[in-house]
């Protein structure tokens, strides 16, 4: 084989980065979503073409052989950071193996593509070889089906195209794409509202607009939008939209590809403000008037955008698969897929309900809710086939004021809440049509509206249909294995269509600057009056959406021994049926907030918080003293089957006040008692007694753990320590004090080992945390929590309230701040040095922000100046945290 002179890499390196830049420039200068960011693109692929050809001939490869672009890079457009994903096509019967000279130039090519900066991705295959490798795996298939000549014999490339369309299986190639898309968008949740999407994989991203390119490509429906629309599959309107929305997220993609210098396809809490700053958007003023949230960060802006242009690409994306679908369909059959008549205005299609024609809806508006009636009453019908979906697009002007104030429609909207069945499915589509937010106008503002708090990861829209997902699955027989309870409750409502309307309602009013309860009261009063409530319904789901917040904050921060404020909170809620409802929507609102936010002990305080409260809305517990006793009876008639000796608890109760008898259930009770007594019987009295135990926790989720022990001041700054140490999260912490100066407390704490290794967490806890209670031993220092990637992106504002309890016995300290590892013990630590008494302990993990509330007393904290002191030493414990 000949040689020529080297290359010069250095140079076309050089060359390239230049070429590359000016085009970076070009794209950093464009305005968000515009179109000209398909030219960039092209240039970008054109300044790669002129490079990867000169290595191509400089490599001097057999002139048989033949460069083929492949891939996204096949068509043309490439982003910053993509892939160049080659083929290089050899002769029929060609072995490299046995072309040492040939195998070396490939390479060297290879090799010199990376060196001048090309993230190069390379095949080498025959003909034959192609077309194996397309009929054994889509994703090869799929790269080949946008291959483009490069160098070589254009008869090599002419014939691989042929090939491949010979060997095409149009329906098969579909169907294989319409089931990787579906996995796809089941990877990223079904929904394009992640905090963090992917704008090329996420549903309503890039990814599907070129499935739908694919697969028309594939049935020779065409290859452009254009030639999409000029065989009837879509109408130049939607064509426009694509285009428009196309533009945008190949923009944004773009830029993320720049400012990450890699390729990065996530939109992280990280990037997303600079990438908003980089389009020019900026932090807007939302509501002078509010002073809970005045400005609207650009990241939002930008999210919002975003958002709304996937959400139109997922809708044009069912649109065309569906037509694409019913097209090779009928081709193959050479039939039109029959229908079933359902009415005069509706039939049903292949499972999919359609409109007699696509101008039905503007035509007759009303039938655009009866719709959603028919796809929940209509046995077999499992969604909306092309025409529906298209003539709801096409229909969203006529749902103006008039249509939402039509008397027919509102019945209609009713009808369809009221439903037995299918109230889920129906909402979700209604959001994804545009439909409910036109419908219900104030819904449309949370579609796509985030929440920068670290503890919601769906955007409020998505939040709100998970809620009622949740509540709707209480009435559901088949999901009462979930939730036993929740479901036991639920089987006795009598109109579960009241807590579907407070589960849309309940955050409808997130964004809008104010308090969010009170703003969706008055929305969801309106709402009510406008569709024919009567006072005692409008009245339940009015005190649902105000009082959404306050059981879970009423559960998770105060002390429900007390009985005062089990009193208030019956009170506030007035009837068991409130009690119920509000119970109900509370639990199915913190399971929609996140994956990571539900546990078994929130579950256990909310239903501790419910039946306490019944039982007062009842007329019970208005004797403190006779509910102690029915305690302790039910704790010695456990102790009596652990064949306790008779009268061995004696020893302990008597140490006990009334505080301790009210904070624990029997069951802890008879615990406590059980080893505590034990361990009494055989203590001699001139040593110090210690007194560790540890169980599964009776919840269900992580260990329960029993501390006995002399009283010191540093007692709860050295168990958090330990538990920080190990690897423990505490989230409930009972602390009481005997009469003889002993403390006895009660840790729930939960980590990550799994459920089997509880008997090993037991054992390891029981021997190990008495030695670390050892006040001779000095405390340990904290660990070095690493903060995580979304408090870096949305810190929390420290936070530190301490304010005397309404009896003025104790104060109660309240700590809002980032979440990290360690945190609750360095705040133990400050607690230890100001000699602080604790009480109670409650730890609530928001997501990735904490809010613990303490109720603790000490001498100090009746003079200013220590409570200053106490403050501002905690705070500073927290922005170091930050």
């Amino acid at each position: 084989m000949p040689t020529s002179a080297p290359l010069p890499v250095a140079t076309l390196k050089q060359e390239f980065r230049e070429r590359k830049s000016q085009i970076l420039d070009r794209i950093h200068a464009l305005p968000l979503g515009s179109r000209s960011i398909h030219t960039a693109l092209r240039q970008l692929s054109r300044a790669t073409d002129q490079l990867i050809k000169k290595l191509w001939v400089s490599a001097q490869l057999p002139k048989d052989f033949a460069l083929v672009a492949v891939g996204g890079y096949g068509r043309g457009e490439l982003f910053p950071h993509s892939d160049v994903d080659v083929l290089v096509l050899m002769p029929p019967k060609t072995q490299l193996e046995a072309s040492p000279d040939v195998k070396a130039a490939l390479e060297a090519f290879i090799g010199q593509c990376w060196d001048t900066g090309l993230e190069i991705g390379s095949s080498v295959r025959t003909l034959d070889e192609c077309i194996q490798e397309a009929q054994a795996d889509v994703t090869t298939q799929t790269a080949l089906l946008e291959c483009r000549s490069l160098a070589g014999p254009k008869s090599a490339f002419e014939a691989l195209v042929h090939a491949l369309r010979m060997h095409m299986e149009p329906k098969a190639f579909f169907q294989a794409k319409h089931l990787e898309m579906r996995q796809r968008h089941q990877k990223y949740e079904n929904t394009p509202y992640s905090l963090e999407p992917n704008c090329k994989e996420s549903p309503g991203g890039l990814r599907d607009l070129q499935v739908v390119l694919w697969v028309a490509k594939a049935a020779d429906l065409g290859q452009s939008w254009d030639e999409l629309c000029q065989k009837g599959l879509v109408t130049p309107h939607e064509v426009k939209q694509i285009k428009t929305n196309e533009a945008l997220l190949s923009h944004i993609r773009a830029r993320l590809h720049s400012l990450a210098k890699r390729r990065e396809d996530r939109l992280v809490f990280d990037v997303q403000t600079a990438l908003a700053e980089s389009f020019g958007l900026k932090a807007e003023v939302q509501s002078e008037a509010s002073t809970a949230r005045k400005a609207r960060r650009a990241s939002e802006a930008l999210m919002k955008r975003y958002y709304w242009a996937a959400k139109a690409v997922k809708q044009l994306n069912q649109i065309l698969m569906l037509n694409i679908q019913e097209r090779i369909e009928s081709e193959e059959s050479g039939a039109p897929v029959p229908t079933k008549p359902i009415n005069e205005r509706f039939s049903e299609k292949a499972g999919m309900l359609e409109v007699v024609d696509e101008s039905l809806y503007i035509r007759d508006p009303h039938a655009i809710l009866e719709t959603f009636l028919l796809y929940q009453t209509t046995l077999g019908v499992k969604g909306l086939s092309a025409k529906t979906l298209r003539g709801l697009y096409n229909a969203r002007h006529v749902m103006n004021n008039a249509f939402r104030r039509d008397p027919a429609n509102r019945a209609m909207f009713m009808r369809i809440v009221q439903q037995a069945d299918g109230i889920t499915h129906a909402f979700k589509l209604m959001n994804e049509t545009s439909v409910l937010g036109r419908y219900v106008w104030v819904f449309r503002h949370t579609v796509g509206q985030m929440q920068h708090d670290l503890f919601h990861v769906y955007t409020v829209d998505q939040h709100i249909m998970m809620v009622l997902r949740n509540v709707r699955r209480f009435f559901i027989p088949e999901h009462s294995h979930e939730y036993p309870f929740c479901s036991e409750l639920a089987a006795s409502w009598d109109k579960p269509w009241l807590l579907y309307l407070a589960a849309l309602f309940h955050d409808i009013a997130k964004g809008r600057g104010g308090d969010h309860s009170e703003l969706g009261a008055e929305d969801v009063r309106i709402f009510a009056r406008d569709h024919g409530l009567t006072q005692s319904e409008a009245e339940l789901v009015e005190f649902l959406v105000a009082e959404h917040l306050t059981m879970s904050r009423i559960a998770q921060k105060e002390d429900l021994s007390d009985p005062d404020v089990i009193h208030a909170f019956a009170k506030r809620v007035g009837t068991e049926r409130r009690l119920t409802a509000l119970y109900l929507l509370t639990v199915a609102d913190i399971r929609g907030t996140s994956p990571k936010v539900w546990n078994a002990w929130k579950g256990k305080l909310l239903e501790d918080l419910y039946r306490a409260t019944r039982r007062v809305l009842g007329g019970a517990m208005a004797d403190t003293g006779a509910e102690i006793e029915h305690r302790k009876r039910e704790a010695l008639a456990n102790l009596a089957l652990m064949a306790l000796p008779h009268e061995a608890h004696k020893t302990l109760w008597t140490q006990l006040d009334v505080s301790y008898f009210m904070r624990h259930t029997a069951d802890e009770i008879a615990w406590h008692t059980r080893h505590i007594s034990k361990a009494l019987a055989f203590h001699d009295t001139a040593e110090q007694l210690t007194v560790v135990r540890a169980r599964q926790s009776p919840v269900g989720e992580g260990l329960q753990v029993l501390v006995y022990t002399n009283d010191q001041p540093d007692l709860f700054a050295r168990t958090c320590g330990y538990f920080d140490a190990s690897g423990f999260s505490i989230l409930d912490a009972k602390v009481h004090t005997t009469h003889n100066g002993y403390a006895l407390d009660t840790f729930q704490v939960v980590t990550s080992s799994e459920i089997g290794h509880y008997r090993e967490l037991t054992a390891m806890v029981e021997n190990e945390l008495p030695m670390a209670l050892n006040p001779n031993n000095p405390l340990p220092s904290p660990s070095k929590g690493r903060l995580s990637r979304r408090v870096k992106s949305f810190p929390v504002t420290p936070r530190v309230e301490l304010q005397p309890d309404e009896k003025g016995q104790h104060w109660l300290l309240s700590v809002s701040a980032s979440d990290r590892n360690g945190l609750l013990y360095r705040i133990a630590r400050i607690l230890a040095q100001h000699r602080i008494n604790l009480q109670l302990a409650k730890v609530t993990t928001l997501g990735e922000r904490v809010e613990d509330t303490f109720l603790i007393s000490g001498p100090g904290l009746h003079v200013y100046r220590e409570q200053a002191q106490l403050t501002n030493d905690l705070l500073a414990v927290l922005e170091e945290s930050q």
